[in-house]
């Protein structure tokens, strides 16, 4: 019977699914309550036939060849796969896999959340309830911005940020977005096609849904911020380092841009001190995809598509599928 490693528990959906495929003692999950330490990751994969990492786990060919030969799929638990070597596994002739799809409206509830708490300074006005500071009503306290009506970017057109555009028609937003890849969207989208100076320049909310390239790696830095209004707000669900964080807590704090809000950061979970001390940042601990409903979701794709390797079929979700 094969030996499955799964890198940090995860719903039940998805272990279920496993032990009832393979049984019980097959099936490895790493006991620790965090990312788990790249030498503990080497050791913990070894013999492995099937990786089930999470986004904080590196996946390289390192880890493969540590697995060893017998390694026939790397089923990851999220819809980037920015954190596995896809190249190497290619060149292994291994399957890796994602979980596309199923968190779509979920993620863009939560970069809407995050939208208008940012325009509403909702974090900050918790905060000052909560350390005992509110004395009472007053016309000029802790004034944000209007969402309904004003202009929304979309940095990156996907299933994530049509969502996005779906969710703006309520507010009854304009809708522009930027994304060399897909030039036209479905018309009762109501979105236009704009070039990446036009965004910056005319959004007054500006919502991040780009994959983690090399060309999208900084994406928003000094230059960009810097040609934004000054009263526009900008959101990351997406991926932390597509946003240079020093050059955004600089331009929050000088008011170059409004405020911003991020579920992402470039090195996590670690987040630049500088970020931390920004009252007109909203900061959430990466829970795009946080409800039970997904989260179980996700997990049964992942298991799923492990148990079509290795009974042999083909996997639903394979991301570099030459190697079928």
């Amino acid at each position: 019977m094969p030996r499955i490693v799964v890198c940090r528990m995860i719903p039940d959906a998805g272990l279920k699914l496993l032990r009832a495929a393979f049984g019980e003692e097959h099936v490895h999950v790493a006991p620790q309550d965090g990312p788990i330490e790249r030498d503990r990751l080497l050791d913990a994969v070894r013999g492995a036939d099937a990786l089930l990492p999470i986004l904080t786990d590196r996946v390289d060919g390192e880890a493969m060849d540590a697995a060893g030969v017998g390694l026939r799929v790397i089923a990851n638990y999220a819809v980037g796969y920015n954190n596995i070597d896809v190249a190497a596994a290619t060149e292994r002739g291994i399957p890796v896999t994602n979980t596309p799809g199923v968190l779509t409206d979920t993620t863009a509830d939560t970069a809407w959340a995050i939208l208008m708490m940012t325009a509403r300074r909702f974090g900050e006005a918790e905060r000052y309830v909560r350390a005992g500071n509110w004395g009472g009503w007053g016309p000029m306290q802790l004034l944000g911005v209007d969402v309904h009506g004003k202009t929304l970017g979309i940095f990156g057109m996907g299933r994530i940020g049509q969502a996005m555009a779906w969710r703006a028609q309520g507010f009854r937003m304009r809708v522009i977005y930027y994304d060399p890849a897909r030039p036209e969207v479905d018309r009762d989208l109501a979105a236009t096609a704009v070039d990446k100076p036009t965004l910056l320049a005319e959004s007054d909310f500006i919502s991040i849904h780009c994959p983690l390239m090399p060309e999208t790696t900084h994406a928003f830095g000094p230059a960009e911020f810097a040609a934004m209004k000054p009263s526009a707000c900008l959101i990351n669900t997406a991926r932390g380092p597509v946003v240079d964080e020093a050059a955004l807590a600089d331009a929050l704090k000088s008011g170059t841009i409004h405020a911003a809000g991020l579920d992402v950061f470039e090195d996590e979970p670690a987040i630049h001190p500088k970020l931390l001390d920004c009252e007109n940042a909203v900061l959430i601990p990466h829970l795009g995809s946080a409800t039970e409903e997904t989260r179980g979701k996700m997990a049964r794709i992942a298991a799923e598509n492990i148990v079509a390797v290795l009974t042999g079929k083909r996997p639903p979700n394979c991301v570099n599928p030459e190697v079928l």
